[in-house]
């Protein structure tokens, strides 16, 4: 069952967990390019609650013209860190082994 439109979203966030849902962009962060090459923002959602979204841009597509106040769907897997938590695994796994993940910007999908 999805929260309430009014309930925190990423506070219920666990450890390895595969989670879906939807913030609003409000920082748009230089990629990563040491190693494997990531987009990096961060999602608000409706409670202010802040959640980096790691985007692994070797493998998938990189959303293009992402900006703040945009919206972003999300499925990929939550860790925490010592900034509150990160998603990743926002795209397919070559290797199958791994849960497919995505994002959703403007109606396109990347994965």
């Amino acid at each position: 069952t999805a929260p309430a439109s009014n309930s925190p979203l990423f506070a219920t966030f666990r450890e390895k967990q595969i989670v879906t849902g939807s913030g609003t962009v409000r920082k748009v962060l230089m990629d990563d390019t040491a190693g494997i090459k990531h987009q990096r923002f961060i999602l608000e959602d409706r409670n202010g609650d802040t959640v980096l979204v790691a985007h692994n841009i070797d493998l998938a597509q990189k959303i293009p013209s992402l900006k703040v106040g945009d919206t972003v769907d999300f499925c990929g897997e939550y860790v925490t860190n010592n900034q509150g938590g990160c998603i990743h695994w926002t795209h397919k796994d070559p290797a199958r082994r791994h849960r497919a993940g995505w994002l959703r910007h403007n109606g396109r999908v990347y994965d």
